[in-house]
């Protein structure tokens, strides 16, 4: 229970109805805490998070209209006391250390649950940050890796979109050569040799994303 006797308030977010639908099962068994509403986007869930004024918001990631981690931004400038677990099923290093640098506390695999909801739900609530140990592993490698330039990660976007390196040279308004030295520079950085492997190791990391519309 929260410090006034009243169960703990979750608002869970999540794009797929049957998450959103087992989530309020997991937690409903749990007398100190009940599901007060749910949001299918990121656009949504901002708005259940003004009306519902949860004490703790489940946030996927991948979510169409507005993303996970802009939404957790968006809630995050309204209440900065806001306490939001990121619940999901990537796993990339990227994702992580964009969520909790948006405002997130804790962090929860979709695989992991019903093992790790309910702790970490308990865990933020009571204003602690909550990550399993294979995560803070994740950033903790993160930090040991060279970072993209903000131009690298641009040249990235364009290269995902199946763009050759004269159309973003194009695109960016930049000398080919530079290109092709970003490129250089992309594929060193991720230790890989062409550039399949370059957006597969991007995708991996969640540096770049799948579009949500493609996912069955």
């Amino acid at each position: 229970m929260t410090g006034t006797g009243r169960p703990i308030r979750v608002l869970c977010v999540d794009d797929h109805r049957l998450m959103r639908e087992g989530v309020a099962r997991i937690v409903g068994v749990h007398a100190d805490m009940e599901v007060v509403g749910g949001a299918s986007n990121g656009e949504q869930a901002v708005a259940q998070f003004v009306e519902q004024r949860p004490d703790v918001t489940l946030m996927d990631l991948q979510l169409p209209v507005v993303n996970g981690i802009e939404a957790i931004r968006r809630i995050r400038q309204i209440d900065a006391s806001a306490r939001i677990v990121v619940l999901t099923m990537y796993e990339g290093d990227e994702n992580i250390h964009r969520a909790f640098d948006a405002g997130a506390m804790g962090y929860v695999l979709k695989d992991a649950i019903p093992d790790d909801l309910i702790h970490v739900i308990r865990e933020v609530h009571a204003g602690r940050r909550s990550v399993p140990p294979e995560i803070e592993a994740v950033l903790d490698a993160r930090a040991m890796q060279p970072s993209l330039t903000q131009r690298e990660l641009q040249v990235l976007q364009l290269l995902a979109t199946g763009k050759r390196n004269k159309e973003i040279a194009s695109a960016l308004g930049i000398s080919a050569d530079t290109t092709n030295a970003h490129v250089k520079s992309i594929f060193q950085k991720f230790n890989v040799h062409d550039r399949t492997c370059g957006l597969a190791e991007a995708i991996r990391r969640g540096i770049i994303h799948i579009s949500w519309t493609m996912r069955g």
